[in-house]
């Protein structure tokens, strides 16, 4: 009876351990997930209150690899696998506050990743249709944001220079990818008065642009200069 007893208390103590161990790394994270929006993002000139809630809600650190958890808040991009990576904080908010969202509105993803700019983009009211053309990579970011329950996104393995034609018109279209030219089938599917942030160029000579479609007709603006991952077809064969 004693021994059972001595077993009972040392297993509650373990459980009480790792309990706080746990609520300790989510006060952590949630610290460094602050500071990133104060020294990182309002410094900058995000000022969207839209934008800077989500990334202060977003646990960013559960869409990279546990090993690099600890500097998932660091201003910098980080590999989550597979030859792709996650945008530092900035850029993300950066494209997110160039959409200009309101809530609602329906917002096409090409470039899923690890599914942290999704999970961005729902935090600030947006129905999400979101792809990815690497399998692994994408029923990975599947998994990560059914398990934190985001229902305003849905996600599909494809070739995102396509867009989603059955889906479309589009609010707002966001590339996580950078093709060489603009694609054509995106411009086609973003609606009327409807907003497209999109890296373009080969790799060394990228630009960030902001796309506007009023009366029919794009409008071209540039951002900032960047580089992301180039976007490739199946075969890996960039656009």
């Amino acid at each position: 009876m004693v021994r059972g007893l001595c077993i009972m208390l040392t297993v509650m103590l373990f459980q009480s351990i790792d309990a706080a161990a746990v609520l300790a790394d989510m006060e952590n994270f949630d610290r460094q997930r602050q500071q990133m929006v104060a020294r990182q993002l309002r410094t900058r000139g995000i000022g969207s209150k839209r934008v800077l809630k989500a990334m202060r809600t977003v646990p960013r650190h559960l869409f990279v690899p546990e090993h690099l958890r600890d500097n998932a808040y660091a201003d910098t991009p980080l590999p989550i696998g597979y030859g792709q990576t996650i945008s530092q904080p900035y850029i993300v908010a950066l494209m997110s506050e160039g959409l200009a969202l309101e809530p609602g509105e329906r917002v096409l993803e090409i470039g899923t990743g690890s599914g942290y700019q999704a999970a961005v983009l729902a935090e600030m009211g947006a129905l999400v249709f979101s792809i990815e053309i690497d399998p692994q990579l994408g029923n990975r970011a599947r998994t990560t944001l059914q398990q934190l329950e985001y229902e305003t996104i849905r996600l599909k393995i494809g070739d995102g220079y396509r867009g989603w034609p059955e889906a479309a018109p589009f609010d707002a279209i966001i590339v996580t990818c950078a093709p060489e030219q603009i694609p054509e089938p995106l411009e086609s599917q973003l609606a009327e008065g409807g907003r497209m942030v999109i890296p373009v160029g080969e790799s060394l000579h990228q630009r960030l642009m902001l796309l506007t479609k009023q009366k029919g007709e794009i409008r071209e603006q540039k951002i900032v200069d960047v580089r992301f991952v180039p976007m490739v077809d199946s075969h890996g064969k960039p656009y």
